[in-house]
């Protein structure tokens, strides 16, 4: 169906052509070992998503410390030692046609217990009373420290595109420390890093400012940013206008609008179910408010959460509201899923929300996130994914490892 929007290709404002509009979105694979260095099962997973016709392939969380990892599994980049395999990473995508680009982050207080020797965050806030077995409070980091994780925003970026990576994306989403930064509820601050809206984007725009110094402008710089962290006295929808229309200003690429975090999960679980009869009918979670950001820039958008169908995702790109359509969780059931949506044609497989029957543990986010990891790990040994396995299975073999990673992960620090 080549009158099919999904196909059209697209142009951003720094020439960086994509061969058509449908991507995928950032997905933790936790595939790499745990000193934290790049597999060949991320080759290999990453070659497969390729070979299916996808334009754009976002990497998973990559990590801008050793020191401050979100999960066991983690890839860090913080030096040149891992370059030959980062530049097969990179040729798994761009050697079939598909643009790739890392995601860098720095997961702030999202990190579990134990796993890092401290979580820093922009404010020592405690996570809700139901989750702190698993996730410490933070310590309020310093001035210094402030710096220093810029500046190896900056470095890691540098990095990748050495690599032969595309671009790259602030994770800007999902409670992670640059959203931290952007929330009142998580950035308590009274110096210049916090106390209004201001300054909490501070240190957004000075790690925007330090990767754009360090790739030049021509290396395409994308942001995933939440709509809302969904969570009372957090970031809110004005406010995530205000830091899209100041990223517009300073250069950004692409927009990724998302929403939520491990404590308010949102898209993860909330979002699974949704009550509105319009967002039914329109697939997409977010596609309210890219309309509302259309409005105010021109940059290129992507929306990702809630596509269903083929026609859904074409309908949403003629409305106007968004140049790009992200999947994630679809392409963990199903890796071959774009090649029928190019042509028009559903996949066979549902996204459904992921239970276990544990009241606390289907609260948080995180839950489905150790399910989905563990789909990718069968797509990158060979094997195919399994959509029905059970909820519960999953979270008591992903509490088993995760336990070991974390262990694993401290010794392998200790030797270093």
């Amino acid at each position: 169906m080549t009158h099919h929007l999904l196909n059209q290709t697209l142009t951003l404002p720094n020439g960086t052509v994509l061969r058509n509009r449908l991507a995928k979105a950032a997905m933790s694979e936790t595939l790499a070992t745990y000193d934290n260095r790049p597999t060949p099962e991320l080759v290999q997973l990453y070659r497969r998503w390729a070979s299916s016709g996808l334009g754009l392939i976002l990497t998973g969380n990559v990590m801008i410390d050793r020191r401050a990892l979100g999960e066991p599994g983690n890839v860090a980049i913080e030096d040149e030692r891992d370059l030959p395999v980062l530049r097969q990473w990179a040729q798994a995508a761009t050697g079939q046609g598909a643009a790739i680009w890392a995601q860098l982050n720095h997961p702030g207080k999202q990190s579990a217990k134990g796993l890092n020797v401290v979580n820093l965050a922009p404010s020592a806030v405690p996570f809700r009373e139901d989750m702190a077995a698993l996730f410490e409070t933070p310590r309020e980091a310093t001035q210094q420290q402030i710096q220093d994780i810029i500046e190896r925003f900056g470095r890691s970026a540098a990095i990748c595109k050495k690599a032969g990576f595309g671009g790259v994306q602030i994770h800007g989403a999902h409670g992670y420390l640059v959203s931290q930064f952007l929330s009142a509820h998580h950035n308590r601050r009274s110096d210049e890093w916090g106390g209004t809206p201001e300054n909490r984007r501070r240190f957004l725009m000075a790690v925007y400012a330090e990767i754009r110094r360090q790739v030049g402008p021509d290396f395409p710089v994308a942001i995933k940013l939440n709509s809302t962290d969904f969570q009372r006295g957090g970031f809110t929808e004005e406010e995530s206008l205000e830091t899209i229309r100041a990223l517009a200003d300073a250069g950004i690429d692409l927009i990724e609008i998302s929403g939520g975090t491990y404590e308010a999960p949102g898209m993860g679980v909330n979002m699974q179910e949704p009550k509105k009869a319009s967002t039914v009918a329109r697939e997409a979670y977010f596609l309210d408010f890219a309309e509302k950001v259309r409005a105010a820039v021109k940059v290129p958008l992507m929306v990702t959460g809630g596509f269903r169908t083929a026609a859904g995702m074409d309908a949403a790109l003629r409305s106007g509201a968004l140049d790009v359509v992200g999947l994630a969780r679809l392409l963990a059931i199903d890796p071959d899923a774009p090649a029928a949506l190019l042509q028009g044609r559903d996949s066979p497989q549902q996204v459904r929300p992921i239970k276990t029957g544990l009241k606390a543990v289907d609260r948080m986010g995180v839950m489905e996130v150790w399910w989905y990891e563990r789909q990718l790990k069968r797509i990158a040994r060979g094997q195919s994914p399994r959509p029905h396995e059970s909820g519960l299975s999953a979270f008591l073999k992903a509490a088993v490892t995760g336990g070991w990673g974390s262990f694993r992960t401290r010794r392998m620090r200790a030797r270093t």
